[in-house]
């Protein structure tokens, strides 16, 4: 008897996955993903990720897309709803939010844009220069490092401790205060 119950659970398995597109990433499909999430509208968010989901067989890339494309459909949908409407200042900021919360990358953090080295009125993007404050956090990291990590390499410990004495590593210089 409990074989016969069996059945059709396996049977739907089965359907589910026979139903699914096997795909990669040569095909191009996420292309189609990221110009939907761009004007999806909040109605159609859960339509457009079940899609992503249950309609395709992912490989290592292609699940990559579908979750970025997901993410970005509802950070989309939920802008174009009545308590929407952020500001490209708060666009940033969520994120930023979303570095520190689904990829565990806390402040202080600086992303290089390479492409402005096209152009020369970026230049003081690519100096070699930090705040005051961000120098200041590294030397409080560097000596709990230094306390919480006693097998650490010497080569290591002894990074700590430059910075820990002032030294700003890598070719780094701490802004000045104008």
């Amino acid at each position: 008897m409990k074989l016969k119950e069996k059945k059709p659970i396996l049977k739907r398995i089965k359907d589910l996955f026979c139903k699914r597109q096997s795909i990669n990433e040569e095909m191009k499909i996420q292309d189609e993903w990221y110009a939907t999430a761009k004007n999806i509208k909040y109605k159609d968010l859960f339509k457009f990720i079940n899609r992503l989901m249950k309609k395709y067989n992912h490989d290592y890339g292609t699940i990559c897309h579908a979750l970025a494309a997901g993410a970005v459909a509802t950070v989309n949908a939920m802008n174009r709803t009545e308590q929407g409407g952020i500001t490209g200042f708060q666009a940033s900021g969520v994120m930023w939010e979303f570095l520190e919360h689904f990829m565990g990358i806390k402040p202080p953090v600086k992303i290089v844009q390479y492409k402005n080295m096209l152009y020369p009125n970026y230049e003081k993007q690519f100096e070699k220069i930090i705040i005051k404050e961000t120098f200041e956090y590294l030397q409080k990291e560097a000596e709990k490092l230094l306390i919480e990590n006693e097998s650490a390499h010497i080569e290591v410990k002894k990074h700590w401790q430059s910075i820990i004495n002032g030294v700003v590593p890598f070719g780094y210089e701490i802004m000045e205060d104008d």
